[in-house]
């Protein structure tokens, strides 16, 4: 979800992608500051996104993170593999 937020929208920081995402699910997903923060430090630790300092709107210092070209590949290869996925799920429940 992370990659893909940032894919769509660029840069932003840790607050905003989360409220990106809960707006993407309706309010129906939450995300807070203990599970953005250590997602975000794993996919920068694997090469997938990178941060940099900058102003946010309110004019604060905040850590921006933006998605890599090896994030991208991982996004697409996710993204093949979650289609996948629920392609049998869908088999599964139309089974008799």
């Amino acid at each position: 979800m992370v990659l893909k937020t940032l894919d769509a929208m660029g840069p932003l920081h840790g607050y905003g992608i989360a409220r990106r995402i809960e707006q993407m699910s309706g309010d129906t997903y939450s995300l807070n500051q203990g599970t953005i923060y250590p997602a975000l430090l794993r996919l920068q630790q694997q090469g997938w996104i990178h941060s940099s300092w900058g102003t946010s709107e309110n004019n604060r210092r905040a850590r921006f993170y933006e998605i890599t070209r090896t994030g991208r590949r991982q996004l697409a290869k996710e993204a093949d593999e979650w289609k996948r996925l629920v392609g049998i799920m869908a088999r599964l429940l139309e089974a008799e």
